[in-house]
């Protein structure tokens, strides 16, 4: 079974892959390469899924480390297995070591991908829009730092992940944003029916660039937007579809 991430060329001196619901083993609703044990899906299918992807990226099945994602801004350092604890709770990983994968799961959430290629140091974060707004890209920075990376030479990409034109938020969503800082305005525009439409990819590039980190940049896909490539919580709730499947974006050293 072949499986085809989105890759980027700011990437290009590691290991990585945004990889898309094309190549797996789920049927139905969950098809085909849906990675996230918290679906409702045979667990033996999911992990078939992590093993492809697991091979395609160059590492052992169970050097592919996840978290519990709960929208914070924990970051875990996973250099060995014993620095990994099954159902550890967080929102990002990094490592210094080699052919140690880091994964994180999305379905319309922002995967951000981090590598400093002078320090060999990568990190992997899931960005919603509360963990944007709540400081997990920095933290992912300053615990990347602390393992020997240098912020100025430390890139990071956006996967794929809603677009503005898709992300519709009601006026308290706006509101809490204003509260942080009024100048996220910005990233809002005027919606339907008194709502507004949320920039994610720009809010977590704003805040990487803020950061002070060398380059970053966003790969450009809207994962509502194309529904035959990415799964997405939005477009299963709007389509009246029973569930959805979770994408894995990876990286190595």
């Amino acid at each position: 079974m072949s499986v085809n991430p989105v890759t980027s060329p700011l990437l290009s001196g590691v290991r990585h892959g945004f990889f898309t619901r094309l190549g797996g083993v789920s049927s139905g609703v969950f098809s085909a390469l849906n990675c996230g044990y918290g679906s409702p899906e045979d667990h033996e299918i999911i992990r078939q899924n992590r093993a492809l992807i697991a091979a395609h990226i160059g590492v052992a099945e169970d050097q592919l480390f996840s978290v519990t994602q709960t929208h914070s801004r924990d970051v875990i350092t996973i250099n060995t297995p014993e620095d990994f604890v099954k159902g550890s709770k967080a929102d990002a990983m990094v490592s210094c070591k080699p052919d140690v994968a880091l994964g994180v799961l999305t379905a319309d959430c922002a995967p951000v991908l981090f590598h400093d290629e002078k320090a060999g140091v990568v990190g992997a974060a899931h960005a919603g829009w509360r963990g944007a707004i709540g400081g997990v890209l920095e933290a992912t920075i300053a615990e990347m730092c602390v393992l020997g990376a240098n912020r100025q030479e430390i890139v990071a990409v956006v996967g794929p992940c809603i677009s503005q034109r898709n992300y519709e938020v009601g006026p308290e969503f706006l509101e809490e944003f204003i509260v942080e800082n009024p100048d996220y305005s910005r990233f809002f525009t005027q919606g339907p029916e008194g709502k507004y439409l949320f920039d994610l990819p720009s809010f977590a590039l704003h805040r990487l660039r803020q950061a002070g980190i060398a380059e970053a940049e966003w790969t450009g896909h809207c994962t509502y937007a194309e529904p035959e490539i990415f799964y997405s919580y939005r477009y299963a709730q709007h389509n009246g579809l029973p569930s959805y499947g979770r994408m894995l974006s990876v990286i190595t050293n």
